[in-house]
């Protein structure tokens, strides 16, 4: 199929990350659904293009879920790449958080992106092809200071894109997880994507404060660049070797190498108690 017969169809694509993929897509031939929650923002971010359709998308709501879906077979016919990057991080304390609160955040980060896919993988296996993109994290592959819950939401994504990856071969399907680290959007913004845990006790008072110290340095002085990593995702999944999982971040590259080293190390350490478990012949 040739590049400008392709669909691409992006979730959050407002602003961030989703929005610099969707400028690199149309800029390359695809035609593009943008998926939005604000699609007021969407239209303001991303302007008019002949190859583009904004469609309203919170990815919790199974009639806007099947709304958009159905919007993008009328318009273009098929959806060849799918991007699951709706979601969003709630970083602090766990025991600062309700249950209310780390509810929604599974709510988004795993079920949404769960009942988007399920939406549109029947249209990809009548086709017979098709690529799913989700979005993780580096707190995907591992939790720091404030992001045990964040890290929660991330993990099970990496376990059912990887399972999807195996069942989904059959039907020339395959899955990817895209692993950001840092990157200039606002993620670390608390009036804007990120959240803040609802609950205040006094034991996180000063780790509370040295925390928010973190993200407010943070915010807007990410070192990467989502138009390169828009540049480099499209590059991934148009070769013929793409990853199961793409890490992309410069600075997290030797941290994540010295945690895979480290847990490896970990692993060979104690291979005796974890060999030392079946029943004596």
């Amino acid at each position: 199929m040739n590049t400008n017969q392709k669909v691409w169809f992006i979730t959050g694509a407002n602003k961030g990350i989703g929005a610099a993929i969707v400028k690199e897509a149309l800029s390359q031939g695809y035609s593009v659904v943008a998926a939005a929650r604000k699609k007021e923002e969407a239209e303001q971010n991303l302007g008019a293009h002949s190859n583009l359709l904004i469609v309203p998308l919170d990815i919790n709501n199974d009639q806007q879920v099947d709304n958009a879906v159905k919007a993008t077979v009328e318009k273009f016919g098929r959806i060849d790449v799918l991007i699951n990057n709706a979601g969003y991080g709630l970083l602090g304390y766990f025991e600062e958080m309700s249950e209310e609160s780390i509810r929604r955040q599974f709510e988004t980060n795993v079920f949404g992106t769960m009942k988007i896919t399920r939406a549109i993988l029947p249209i990809m296996r009548e086709q017979g092809n098709g690529f799913v993109v989700t979005v993780s994290s580096t707190s995907g592959i591992k939790a720091v200071t404030g992001g045990s819950v964040y890290s929660a939401s991330k993990f099970a994504l990496e376990g059912w894109a990887e399972g999807m990856n195996i069942d989904m071969k059959q039907f020339g399907i395959r899955f990817m997880l895209l692993e950001p680290g840092a990157f200039r959007t606002d993620f670390a913004n608390e009036n804007a994507s990120m959240q803040i845990p609802d609950l205040h006790l006094e034991a996180y008072e000063e780790a509370r404060e040295n925390l928010a110290k973190v993200f407010r340095t943070m915010n807007g002085t990410q070192t990467g660049d989502p138009a390169k990593l828009a540049k480099g995702l499209i590059k991934v999944v148009n070769s013929e070797d793409a990853p199961l999982r793409l890490l992309i971040s410069k600075p997290a590259i030797p941290a994540v190498e010295a945690y895979y080293k480290n847990r490896f190390a970990e692993f060979e350490k104690w291979q005796d108690v974890s060999a030392d478990s079946d029943f004596e012949e």
